[in-house]
């Protein structure tokens, strides 16, 4: 009898975290992933069930490590915020990331960029952006009737399933939350935060210092 070959099992199938290549290519690429990772966490931050991720490996089919693909950001809704080394999306209720994010770098082929548009389409991306900061040029694409379509107008466009709305100023691109605040870079987002602990701070000695006048004037500050 001829012995029959057996089948692999993939949960023997290692699958890498990483491939091997840089997060970014230069600075400004990599500003903008921090940017848009971030600020998304912060907009889902009391959502449990999305998940942000940026520079993490996606593996859609079981079995299949060399089929993957590393968007610069991602965003999956539906999916808890845990830690992981890579997205299996077998082992995520098959939840494809619904939301993707690329950012162009000079590295970048046209050709390469072609097949990530068709990877995003045939494994389910409903929303798919990219950006070229050194052009200023964004494009998005809409999945309609299986297929990721391309978004005619994206001045002031807003996603569907974020909430977010894209401005492109003739300098570089604005992104506004859905309450209207504009995605601040980390520096600008500590600076609104120390601003914001020093006007609390001058509200509590400006009202340390009227308590002390009323004292002085005879009065209980408590009985104001």
């Amino acid at each position: 009898m001829v012995a029959q070959p057996q089948a692999v099992s993939s949960t023997a199938i290692f699958y890498p975290e990483s491939d091997g290549q840089p997060m970014a290519d230069n600075t400004q690429q990599f500003r903008w992933i921090v940017i848009l990772k971030e600020n998304l966490e912060i907009l889902f931050a009391d959502q449990p069930d999305v998940f942000v991720a940026g520079d993490l490996l996606w593996y859609p089919v079981e079995g299949n490590s060399r089929l993957c693909q590393v968007p610069d950001v991602m965003v999956v809704l539906g999916r808890s915020k845990a830690d992981r080394g890579s997205y299996q999306q077998w082992k995520e209720e098959n939840l494809a990331p619904q939301v993707v994010f690329e950012i162009v770098s000079p590295s970048n082929t046209s050709l390469e960029m072609s097949r990530k548009l068709l990877f995003y389409q045939r494994y389910g991306v409903e929303e798919y952006y990219q950006y070229d900061p050194e052009l200023n040029d964004l494009v998005g694409c809409q999945r309609q009737e299986g297929a990721l379509v391309e978004i005619e107008q994206m001045q002031d466009w807003v996603s569907p399933r974020l909430g977010i709305r894209f401005d492109c100023t003739a300098e570089t691109l604005v992104v506004y939350g859905p309450n209207g605040e504009r995605f601040l870079t980390p520096v600008e987002l500590a600076q609104q935060r120390d601003q914001a602990l020093k006007a609390v701070e001058a509200e509590r000695q400006r009202g340390d210092r009227l308590a002390a006048r009323l004292k002085e004037l005879g009065v209980d500050p408590e009985s104001i």
